[in-house]
């Protein structure tokens, strides 16, 4: 069972979840701590959502880093992972983290929900304000009526006032509607998503 396969499982998983969804995008490889680390999948509409593929191929050596950091971003972050890799893995990653379990069976493969995932108990204000290119963080200053004498300051600057002055629910809104604004993403986004809003009795599946 390798990385691809698990992550074309996802993506159907994903596509079917939010099949009409008007306000949901699905992106690979989406870069955080200013694009040094992607996660596999992520998922952004009412909430940030981040999916992490680990494969039986796959080793857990940047396991640790990664949910280190993208449980400071993350409204919600979800495990998907190989039998092989599964005992290890979820011992590493928050209890918050959903976990799915991903076997293979007459050449498909399938996802079990292994532990339904929660909200993110503590996200980083400066972590979630460098999801923003300079372009972006400047337009959240321009709404704020703030941008004057910022636009010829560094990026890390920006991002540092940004998480100093909103409060961290405004400025999780104000990324995550960047985000979906967003055209030219490093990896890509999933065709035919549309934009809709969240629904709660979704997450639970999770």
């Amino acid at each position: 069972m390798r990385d691809s396969d698990v992550r074309r499982a996802t993506i159907a998983m994903l596509r079917d979840l939010h099949s009409g969804d008007t306000d949901t995008s699905i992106v690979q490889e989406m870069g955080v701590w200013s694009g040094s680390v992607r996660i596999d999948i992520a998922v952004i509409n009412g909430e940030l959502s981040g999916y992490e593929l680990k494969s039986d191929r796959d080793t857990l050596d940047r396991l640790p880093l990664q949910a280190d950091l993208y449980s400071r971003v993350f409204d919600r972050v979800s495990l998907v992972v190989g039998k092989r890799h599964a005992e290890k893995a979820v011992a590493s990653v928050p209890a918050w983290w959903g976990v799915l379990l991903a076997s293979e069976k007459d050449g498909a493969v399938h996802l079990r929900q292994k532990r339904r995932g929660r909200r993110n108990p503590g996200q980083d204000p400066y972590l979630v304000a460098q999801l923003l290119w300079k372009d972006e963080a400047l337009s959240v200053l321009e709404t704020i009526g703030s941008a004057s004498g910022w636009r010829s300051k560094r990026i890390k600057a920006i991002h540092q006032h940004l998480a100093d002055t909103i409060p961290l629910s405004q400025l999780l809104d104000y990324v995550r509607a960047a985000l979906k604004r967003r055209q030219n993403w490093l990896g890509q986004t999933i065709p035919d998503q549309g934009n809709m809003p969240i629904d709660a009795k979704l997450h639970p599946r999770f």
